[in-house]
């Protein structure tokens, strides 16, 4: 997974000042950022705090895991059904 280089704090720090009142273009010029980032960050940590960011990426971690070791395993019965039909 890519690394950003913004912390959860950051970028809630960043989309507070949004809620304050100042202006996005502003905003993004300050902190170097796309109006893309600023939208698909505020789309999807809005109304969040640091707490709930930091438990979401663990949960996307996890899932990502799970899917992975899933597929393992339908790979597995694949395999093992593919070697009983040709018995």
């Amino acid at each position: 997974m890519k690394k950003t280089r913004f912390s959860y704090s950051r970028i809630m720090s960043i989309l507070k000042q949004a809620e304050n009142g100042i202006a996005v273009p502003n905003i993004l010029r300050e902190h170097g950022i796309s109006s893309a980032t600023f939208y698909k960050w505020r789309s999807k940590y809005g109304g969040m705090d640091v707490g709930m960011i930091s438990r979401l990426k663990e949960l996307e971690i996890e899932n990502t895991r799970l899917k992975k070791m899933y597929a393992e395993e339908r790979l597995k019965a694949e395999i093992l059904k593919e070697a009983l039909e040709k018995k």
